[in-house]
């Protein structure tokens, strides 16, 4: 096999997993009712943050903008999904919950949802996985956004997360 074939080779595993781990994702989160109402959808993982998508039509409120619950929602799901892919990356089993969160809404959102989460930039993700694997539970901080195609930020979410083995 040449380079370029070994090279192309490895390129449709990468793909072929990550196309795996959006499928996975995305049947955890249609098993849950609400979230199922949301008509959530996951749209990219690049090892590290996850982005999810959600029509604007399944979570429109009274004034014609995305209810403040599916933004919350949408963030706390792609930090938590983000988190929980990570973790099956590593090899790691453990079920991951949030364990406290800080959102911030800064402006309406007119438009379909799109957040993008997981571990916070500053987390320390090899202590996380040390400490999950010492003391079969651990805990991590966790942050995602929701932005316009503009950069516009309509809301940040600030979390922490527990994984248990």
């Amino acid at each position: 096999m040449t380079d370029r074939q070994s090279q192309l080779a490895g390129q449709a595993e990468r793909s072929d997993r990550h196309d795996r781990e959006l499928a996975q994702i995305e049947a955890v989160l249609a098993a849950m009712p609400p979230v199922r109402a949301m008509a959530v959808r996951a749209e990219a993982f690049d090892g590290s943050r996850l982005r999810l998508s959600a029509p604007l039509a399944a979570n429109v409120n009274d004034k014609g903008c995305a209810f403040g619950g599916s933004l919350a929602g949408i963030m706390t799901l792609a930090a938590w999904g983000a988190i929980t892919l990570r973790l099956a990356r590593a090899g790691v089993a453990a079920e991951v919950y949030v364990a406290d969160s800080r959102i911030r809404y800064r402006a309406p959102l007119y438009a379909d949802l799109r957040a993008v989460g997981g571990p916070a930039e500053d987390a320390d993700w090899p202590g996380f996985l040390a400490r999950l694997d010492e003391r079969g539970r651990a805990g991590i901080a966790a942050q995602a956004r929701i932005e316009t195609d503009d950069g516009t930020v309509i809301a940040e979410f600030e979390g922490r997360f527990a994984a248990k083995r």
